[in-house]
């Protein structure tokens, strides 16, 4: 790849990370909920999704998507149904992801944060639109592919990475001051309420 079209790629896929959507809103409301540490459970599971898209993408497996849409929308629909349940087990402070009353994040299982990011990831339906309307432009049909999908995987994660732990500091900013007051029960309302609306976005989106 260029410096040329590198220097473009890296501020355009910054816009695209660090806007707000689904795997940020998810960063945020874990911060809140279950702390920075555990959150990167769920920061690898979304970054090896949204590697995998970007990969698919490049190698034409979005046409097949195009073609069989009902596997996406599946996909889609029982992610949702699952950040939902989650959603609602916190607006109730139930649940491994809910802070008790005295204030204690609970201890909720790496491979269930992980598998959060990643089905978030892969089945967010404005991540593959993204990358399938963006990466084109930056790749050149005369150089080897590898390299390039190195490049571009390389520049995309680490900006991705970046813009999750900033969500998920602001989360933790978030609960710091609603515990000092007290609320927390006000906190996992308003973090089941930011799950529900991620599950809502991912199986109506």
């Amino acid at each position: 790849m260029s410096i040329a079209l590198l220097w473009a790629l890296i501020p355009t896929f910054f816009f695209v990370s660090v806007t707000p959507g689904m795997c940020m809103t998810l960063a945020l409301t874990l911060g809140m909920t279950v702390g920075i540490r555990r959150t990167l459970w769920m920061m690898l599971g979304e970054l090896i999704g949204v590697g995998l898209v970007a990969v698919l993408v490049v190698v034409g497996v979005a046409a097949l998507i195009v073609q069989y849409p009902e596997l996406f929308v599946v996909l889609k629909i029982a992610g949702g149904g699952y950040l939902l349940y989650l959603g609602i087990q916190l607006w109730r402070s139930r649940g491994k992801m809910a802070i008790d009353l005295n204030g204690r994040p609970k201890d909720t299982g790496r491979w269930q944060l992980a598998s959060q990011g990643f089905i978030t990831a892969v089945a967010n339906p404005k991540g593959w639109a993204f990358f399938i309307a963006l990466l084109p432009p930056f790749l050149d049909p005369t150089r080897p592919l590898p390299e390039q999908m190195a490049t571009l995987l390389s520049v995309i994660l680490t900006l991705e990475a970046l813009s999750l732990l900033v969500y998920a500091l602001g989360g933790k900013s978030l609960s710091k001051v609603l515990q000092k007051s007290g609320n927390v029960r006000l906190m996992n309302r308003i973090a089941g309420t930011m799950m529900i609306g991620v599950a809502a976005w991912l199986a109506l989106g």
